[in-house]
């Protein structure tokens, strides 16, 4: 009990150091997303670790501009803080461009290993040169190709498609060596755009 006082005091006071400020995270991913419900998540347990003094305010579904624009108001200070992928910086760092090589790691225990590891530290370090600091890499599961076409049971099924996929030359490069039509596109637009052109279902 007496270690619990103990810790309730030494918060305490660290809670009193704590100046009072407000920070904006902008995400492309729409409400209701897994990426958008963890960010609120994280905004409450900042909001409850410093006693409510640092208050983190969630802006998604790209309503502060596309991912590129994202990262340029991460670096000009008009936003705070950003969740994307990780190929998007690609722009700033061009390692970060090997994440998007397809078939890269055989399970998410791999992945988790390398992205935790020394080489995804290393990564993260050399983007405090572009005054952007990593703070950690989040899990958003393997990429899956969808289409409203056909069933995508070999590779050939892919020559034709148009493909949305992120602005980063490794994208582009892999879609096209494919035999199919890439579509660069900002995420919050993927909905609309999918619905002017075909009901979008997912490939067996």
């Amino acid at each position: 009990m007496l270690d619990a006082v103990i810790a309730m005091l030494a918060m305490n006071a660290v809670q009193a150091k704590i100046k009072e400020r407000g920070l904006k995270l902008g995400i492309q991913n729409p409400k209701g997303h897994p990426m958008e419900v963890s960010a609120q998540k994280l905004a409450e347990t900042v909001a409850a670790k410093s006693g409510n003094k640092i208050k983190i305010k969630v802006f998604p579904g790209g309503q502060l501009g596309g991912d590129l624009q994202t990262v340029s108001s991460l670096q000009g200070g008009i936003i705070d803080m950003t969740v994307l992928n990780s190929g998007i910086l690609g722009a700033q760092v061009k390692d970060f461009e090997v994440y998007d090589f397809p078939f890269m790691f055989k399970n998410s225990q791999e992945a988790d290993t390398v992205v935790d590891g020394a080489f995804g530290k290393g990564l993260h370090a050399k983007l405090e040169s572009k005054c952007i600091i990593g703070l950690g890499y989040w899990e958003l599961g393997f990429r899956n190709i969808i289409n409203g076409r056909h069933p995508i049971n070999k590779v050939e099924d892919i020559a034709g498609l148009k493909l949305r996929v992120i602005p980063n030359p490794i994208n582009l490069d892999w879609v096209k060596a494919l035999g199919a039509n890439p579509v660069t596109l900002a995420f919050p637009e993927v909905p609309r755009w999918s619905r002017r052109r075909w009901t979008v279902r997912k490939t067996r």
